[in-house]
C-alpha cells in the first residue's frame, strides 16, 4: 500500500521571531491573503488530497509539538503522528517511520515530503509523484529523489548529477550519477549554466519501500537500522514510549543524503534515480523566501499579518502577528521588519542568513522565553 510521510521537525530558526519553540514556523498560519491563511504543513497535507486517503498520511516532528499538531490539523490522528523525542536529523526521521510503516505493512510503499515547501500546480505534483512511487514500485532496488530545474545559480541547495534515462517508464527519471553538496558560486554557476538535463537541485522529497530504505540503512548505517526497528516493534504498545525515548537520543545523527543517498548511488545493490518536478517550487525557510509568497505593491514591498504604511520605502517586508497593529516606514529599502509581542527583527535582506547566529544571541542574552 502507498503512504506519504511529512517531516515537520523543523526548529525553523530563520524565520524568528514568528516562528518560536511553541509555534515552529511549520504551523504558523501566515501563508495566503485573507482571513484565513495557512500554515506550510497544512498546505503540504492539502497538496495530497485525492492522492490519497487521510488514514495513509503520517507526519514525523518533535513530540513536544504533538499536542498543537493534533489540534491544529483535522486530518491527523495519534496514531499516524510520529513523535520524535528529540531531533536526530533526517536519516532517523525516515528510517523510523519506514522501521513503523513496515511494521504495519511488509509492502509498505512511501513518499516523504517536507512541510516547508509551496509547489504549484498541485495536479501536476500528484502526476509527477505518482511516476515517482512507480518507479520505487519496481522489482529493482530503487530510491527515488525528485530534482528541481535550477532557476538560478543557487549556493544553498545541493545538486543531483543525472546520469542514464531509466528505460522502460515515462516519468523522465534518470540515474543519479552523483549527489553534490552545496558549491561555492563558481561551481554553483557552473551547474545552472550544464541545464537541467544534467543538474537539478535536490528537493529533499523521496519515494521508496520501506522495506528497501531499511536495506540501505542496514547496510550503510547498521547501528541505526537495529535501534530503530527495536523501537517500531513496541509501536502501538504500552512499551512504546519509554524505547523510543531510551533509545532515538543515542542514535548517530545525520542525514538522509549523506548516510544512504550516496552511498547507494555508487553501490550496485541499489538505483538511485531522480525525477524532474518542472514546477514552481518555493523553500519556504527565510524571511527572503517567504517575501516571494506574497504580493508586492508597486514599489516592491510586501505585508503580512499586520497594517503597513510606507513611504518613499521599497522592497521591504512588515509582518507580524497582530491585525491591528501599524508597521510604518520612511526611506527604508530591503529591509525585513518582523513584529510580534514577545519581539521584533529589523534587518537588511542581505543579512537574513544571519538570523539563525542572533536566535542563538537572544536566547544567550535574553532568555529562552524570546525564543
Amino acid at each position: 500500500m502507498r503512504y506519504a510521510m511529512i517531516m515537520a521537525g523543523g526548529s525553523g530558526t530563520r524565520l524568528w521571531p514568528m516562528s518560536t519553540k511553541d509555534l515552529p514556523k511549520q504551523l504558523i498560519p501566515f501563508i495566503g491573503e485573507g482571513a484565513q491563511p495557512k500554515s506550510l504543513l497544512q498546505i503540504a497535507m492539502d497538496r495530497l488530497d485525492g492522492f490519497l486517503p487521510d488514514a495513509q498520511l503520517y507526519v514525523c516532528a518533535g513530540e513536544a509539538t504533538r499536542a498543537v499538531m493534533l489540534d491544529k490539523l483535522d486530518k491527523l490522528a495519534a496514531d499516524r503522528f510520529i513523535g520524535e523525542p528529540t531531533g536526530r536529523d533526517t536519516l532517523n526521521a525516515v528510517g523510523l517511520t519506514a522501521a513503523v510503516l513496515h511494521h504495519l505493512d511488509k509492502d509498505a510503499v512511501f513518499a516523504v515530503f517536507t512541510a516547508d515547501h509551496i509547489i504549484e500546480p498541485v495536479d501536476r505534483f500528484q502526476i509527477i509523484v505518482n511516476a515517482g512511487f512507480e518507479l520505487a514500485e519496481r522489482d529493482t532496488p530503487t530510491l527515488v529523489t525528485f530534482g528541481i530545474a535550477p532557476t538560478h545559480a543557487a549556493t544553498g541547495y545541493g545538486y543531483l548529477q543525472l546520469g542514464d534515462a531509466i528505460a522502460g517508464q515515462s516519468s523522465g527519471g534518470h540515474v543519479v550519477d552523483e549527489f553534490k553538496e552545496k558549491p561555492d558560486a563558481d561551481r554553483a554557476e557552473q551547474y545552472y549554466a550544464a541545464g537541467p538535463a544534467k543538474y537539478l537541485w535536490n528537493s529533499g522529497m523521496f519515494v521508496w519501500k520501506a522495506s528497501v530504505v531499511l536495506d540501505a540503512i542496514q547496510k550503510f548505517a547498521p547501528k541505526n537500522h537495529a535501534a530503530l526497528l527495536d523501537v517500531a516493534s513496541k509501536w502501538g504498545t504500552p512499551e512504546y514510549d519509554d524505547k523510543i525515548a531510551e533509545v532515538y537520543p543515542k542514535l548517530d545523527k545525520i542525514s538522509v543524503d549523506f548516510a544512504i543517498m550516496e552511498p547507494s548511488s555508487t553501490d550496485d545493490a541499489f538505483t538511485v534515480a531522480a525525477v524532474p518536478m518542472p514546477l514552481k517550487w518555493l523553500d519556504v525557510g527565510s524571511w527572503p523566501s517567504f517575501c516571494e509568497t506574497l504580493a508586492p505593491d508597486d514599489a516592491g514591498n510586501v505585508r503580512s499579518g499586520v497594517k503597513s504604511v510606507a513611504i518613499d520605502s521599497k522592497g521591504t517586508l512588515t509582518a507580524g502577528d497582530d491585525p491591528h497593529h501599524v508597521i510604518a516606514t520612511i526611506g527604508c529599502e530591503d529591509l525585513i521588519i518582523i513584529h510580534t509581542k514577545n519581539a521584533t527583527l529589523v534587518c537588511p535582506k542581505d543579512q537574513a542568513e544571519r538570523i539563525k547566529e542572533l536566535h542563538k544571541a537572544v536566547g544567550e542574552k535574553c532568555g529562552q522565553e524570546y525564543l
